[in-house]
C-alpha cells in the first residue's frame, strides 16, 4: 500500500503538477545512497554533485565556490554577474569571509536576486522578511568597503525584474560570466518557477524562452516548505505569490552553484526526493530543477539527503 495505490479518489488526486510521473519519481528515489553520483547521459560533462558531511561543511564549500568565482574574475580583469537566491543562506557568511581574507573587491560584480515575495500585482514585501533585507544583512553589508556597488544590485521588484534580460544580455555581451546560485524547492522549483507552469506550454523549447513572471502563484507545498524553513511553522506569514526569474535567464548561466541542505532533526528531511528527481528524472518543463544537470557546475548536497529514502524504526 503506497501513494500510487491509494491516490485515486483521494484529496491529492490532481494536487500535484501535470506531468509528474509518480512511478518514475519512486524509481528515482529507490537507489542506494552511493549511486547518487553516478553520471547520467543527460548531465553536462562539467556538472557534478558534491557530497557534504554536514551543514558546516556545506556552508563553507558553497561560500568558497562563490568567492572563488569572484577572485578568478578579478584575476582575469573581467566582469561577473550572479543570479542569487535567499536560501541556502549560510554560504554568504563564508563568501564574505573568503573575500575579506583575500581582500577581493566586488566592484566588478553584478547581482540579480532571483525572486521576491509579492501579491497578484507584483507589489513586493518590505522590511525584515524581504529578500532584499536578507541579502543586505547576510552579504552586502558585512563586506564593508569590498561590497557590491549599490547600482550593481538588482532585486525582483515589479518595475525592475523586467529589466533583467536586457541588463544580463549586455553584461554577457561585454564579456561577463553569468553564474547561477540556487537551491532546490520541495516542488523542484528553481527560484519560484513552479512546475505547474510547464502545463501552460506545448513544448520545452517554448517554456525555456520565458524570462520572468510577475505575481506567480505558488504551490501549496512551496508555501508549507517556507513556513517550515523560514517562518518557524507560521503559515499565516507566508505570501502566496512571488516575482521570479524564468528558464530563459536561469538556464543561460555559464556556470551554476547549487545547494541542497534540507535536513531536519531526528533524522527527518524534506529535500531528498527533490534532489533525486533533479539528478535522475531527466530534463522536462514539468520538473524545473531537472534542467540543472544540463549546466556546468557543482551541486553541493548533505550526505543524508541521498538516503536511503525509506522510513526508519524509532
Amino acid at each position: 500500500m503506497d501513494f500510487n495505490s491509494t491516490v485515486k479518489g483521494s484529496l491529492l488526486e490532481g494536487f500535484y503538477p501535470e506531468g509528474w510521473d509518480f512511478e518514475k519519481i519512486d524509481a528515482c528515489c529507490s537507489h542506494l545512497p552511493e549511486e547518487i553520483v553516478e553520471r547520467q547521459d543527460f548531465w553536462h560533462k562539467d556538472f557534478a554533485p558534491v557530497e557534504c558531511a554536514d551543514v558546516k561543511e556545506f556552508d563553507v564549500r558553497m561560500g568558497h565556490e562563490i568567492a572563488n568565482e569572484i577572485r578568478k574574475a578579478n584575476a582575469e580583469k573581467r566582469r561577473i554577474a550572479f543570479i542569487l537566491p535567499v536560501g541556502p543562506m549560510g554560504m554568504y557568511k563564508w563568501a564574505v569571509y573568503f573575500l575579506k581574507e583575500w581582500n577581493e573587491s566586488c566592484e566588478n560584480v553584478w547581482c540579480f536576486n532571483m525572486d521576491e515575495w509579492a501579491d497578484a500585482e507584483g507589489n513586493t514585501i518590505t522590511g525584515e522578511a524581504s529578500f532584499q533585507s536578507a541579502m543586505e544583512q547576510a552579504f552586502y553589508n558585512p563586506l564593508g568597503e569590498l561590497t557590491v556597488p549599490k547600482d550593481h544590485r538588482n532585486f525582483a521588484w515589479k518595475d525592475n525584474l523586467p529589466t533583467y534580460p536586457e541588463k544580463i544580455a549586455k553584461l554577457k555581451k561585454d564579456g561577463a560570466k553569468l553564474v547561477l546560485v540556487y537551491g532546490i524547492g520541495r516542488m523542484c522549483h528553481i527560484a519560484f518557477w513552479e512546475p505547474m507552469i510547464g502545463a501552460e506550454f506545448s513544448s520545452d523549447e517554448e517554456w525555456r524562452k520565458q524570462p520572468y513572471r510577475i505575481g506567480v502563484k505558488l504551490h501549496p507545498l512551496t508555501i508549507e516548505q517556507n513556513a517550515i524553513t523560514s517562518f518557524k511553522s507560521r503559515t499565516t506569514l507566508v505570501p502566496c505569490r512571488a516575482n521570479t526569474i524564468g528558464p530563459k535567464l536561469m538556464f543561460s548561466a555559464d556556470y551554476a552553484i547549487g545547494g541542497a541542505d534540507g535536513a531536519l532533526s531526528r533524522g527527518m528531511q524534506w529535500q531528498g526526493m527533490s534532489l533525486w528527481m533533479t539528478l535522475r528524472y531527466g530534463p522536462t518543463r514539468f520538473v524545473t530543477s531537472s534542467y540543472i544537470p544540463t549546466l556546468p557546475g557543482k551541486l553541493f548536497y548533505l550526505k543524508e539527503l541521498a538516503g536511503p529514502l525509506i522510513p526508519e524504526a524509532n
